[in-house]
């Protein structure tokens, strides 16, 4: 186990991460300037609407401290390659997704570590463990920020190789993303049945209504639909198996995954579930209003 948490788990994350690089151009990062206030829109609703939703949340239900911190550390994740995914399938803007997913994954190795230091105080108080935010930033340079550089460059590098490769690359960061779940959740076997009654109603919750909020707030801010959407996918789906890792960071036990990184694990699979209702209903309204239809073939 202790090979899990120290090799196997960040070397899963980092390939992932990579995964996520080989589909990134430096056209992507410029997409910021280009169109400054969805991304704008976007990362308000990443950085700060998010965390602040899944604590006004916690409040209103009594979940153990050790449940409440992996919450936390779930809203604190970006999104990651399954919102890419999850917006091209929904009709949004890919475009904009993935440039939003590109900076606030490179932003996350600065907000998580400080944010999850906050959260820890407030939540575990006197059992809340030493947290080194200064060698948290760093392990999550290495297994986030790195890999998604190295992608990009191989990308911009050799693009018919890796055209030729991501199908095998997207296939195996899958698997990998699997095992993490399914490890996450089966290591705390005993806590989820003891607390997926409280837990996954909180996890169900928060991602409905960020899907819905990302998506209104957007709208009532004059943003296409199809913009509308990739915002809603990028603040109510996140990067499950990062809030995972950084849950084992945090710990450092080497024995196990820890309770922080349940909600995560047990989100890795529901995310889909919501994803899924909230897909259905984007394509049915495009279909439905011509309008928006034209208005997605031009932004």
């Amino acid at each position: 186990m202790d090979i899990l948490i120290k090799l196997f788990l960040p070397l899963s994350l980092a390939f992932i991460m990579f995964s996520l690089g080989i589909t990134l151009t430096l056209q992507d990062f410029k997409r910021v300037v280009q169109m400054p206030r969805a991304f704008s829109i976007g990362m308000l609703g990443q950085l700060l609407l998010l965390p602040v939703i899944a604590f006004t949340i916690l409040q209103m239900f009594d979940l153990e401290p050790a449940m409440a911190f992996g919450v936390m550390l779930l809203a604190f994740a970006p999104g990651g390659v399954s919102s890419n995914m999850l917006t091209r399938f929904s009709g949004g803007s890919v475009a904009l997704a993935v440039s939003l997913t590109a900076v606030t994954s490179l932003l996350c190795v600065l907000t998580v570590p400080l944010f999850a230091t906050a959260a820890a105080a407030y939540f575990l108080g006197a059992a809340m463990p030493e947290i080194d935010v200064t060698s948290i930033g760093i392990a999550m340079a290495l297994i986030t920020a790195v890999p998604v550089a190295i992608g990009v460059f191989l990308n911009h590098l050799a693009p018919t190789f890796i055209q030729k490769t991501s199908k095998a690359v997207s296939t195996l960061a899958t698997v990998l993303f699997v095992v993490i779940v399914v490890g996450a959740v089966a290591t705390n076997w005993s806590l989820l049945t003891d607390n997926i009654l409280e837990l996954g109603p909180v996890l169900i919750l928060l991602n409905m209504i960020m899907l819905l909020i990302g998506y209104a707030g957007a709208k009532s801010m004059k943003l296409s639909h199809a913009d509308s959407v990739a915002i809603a996918m990028e603040v109510g789906i996140q990067n499950a198996t990062l809030g995972i890792t950084v849950g084992a960071l945090i710990a450092m036990n080497g024995e196990a995954l820890p309770p922080y990184s349940l909600a995560s694990g047990i989100y890795g699979i529901t995310m889909y579930g919501c994803a899924f209702l909230f897909i259905l209903w984007a394509r049915r309204k495009a279909r439905k209003d011509p309008a928006l239809q034209v208005q997605n073939e031009l932004s």
